[in-house]
């Protein structure tokens, strides 16, 4: 408990100092941004190229995907996050299909793996969708996925139904963002998010 209350304050303290000291700034900024975008399909393709190469490069998918929806609207912000999370999971899958387990530690690490193997088997095809939101164990549950061997058309049927959760998710927070002109909401949500995700997997057995 104790250790919980210290990442709550920590988090809110990441959300609430930067938003008190950098505030105007930031949403000036972010206006700017919004406004110099480049044209809907051109977005579009960037911000679904760099979820697409999340697998092998350290993009901040949940800052992607909500500026997908604040640039795209929800609609079409939801689809270019789900069809770039779905390019990541057959790369990932199919570096864990050939290269095996030298590239999951690369990826994850001796920890996260041995939590992701804990969580297969456990819950199952299911826990992909358990890892999904969680950075790290997200890359790492699909290449895991194919270093087992996971049958195709089940590993592509969860990863769609957990990447749809996801995209709808910061879609749906970029596009409110917008709406509301609130830097403050477009910030805490990509940090909350995240965190929350993290919070369900170390409550869980499996995590």
């Amino acid at each position: 408990m104790r250790g919980w209350g210290v990442f709550c304050g920590l988090l809110l303290a990441a959300i609430l100092v930067p938003f008190a000291l950098f505030g105007d700034g930031l949403e000036a900024a972010t206006r700017r941004l919004l406004a110099d975008a480049p044209s809907p399909w051109r977005c579009a393709l960037l911000l679904g190229g760099l979820l697409a190469s999340d697998i092998v490069l350290p993009v901040p998918s949940s800052l992607v995907s909500t500026a997908a929806g604040a640039m795209l609207g929800f609609w079409r912000g939801l689809a270019t996050s789900w069809v770039g999370m779905m390019v990541s999971c057959q790369v990932g899958y199919v570096l864990g299909a050939r290269a095996g387990g030298t590239t999951l530690r690369r990826v994850a690490g001796e920890a996260e793996l041995a939590r992701v193997a804990r969580a297969s088997e456990r819950h199952g095809h299911w826990f992909l969708l358990l890892f999904r939101g969680v950075p790290v164990l997200a890359e790492a549950s699909v290449v895991f996925a194919g270093l087992g061997r996971m049958p195709p058309r089940r590993f592509l049927s969860v990863c769609a139904l957990s990447n749809l959760g996801c995209s709808a998710s910061y879609a749906a927070l970029g596009a409110l963002a917008m709406e509301t002109g609130s830097f403050l909401l477009l910030f805490t949500g990509m940090v909350l998010l995240p965190a929350l995700a993290l919070a369900l997997v170390r409550g869980t057995r499996g995590g």
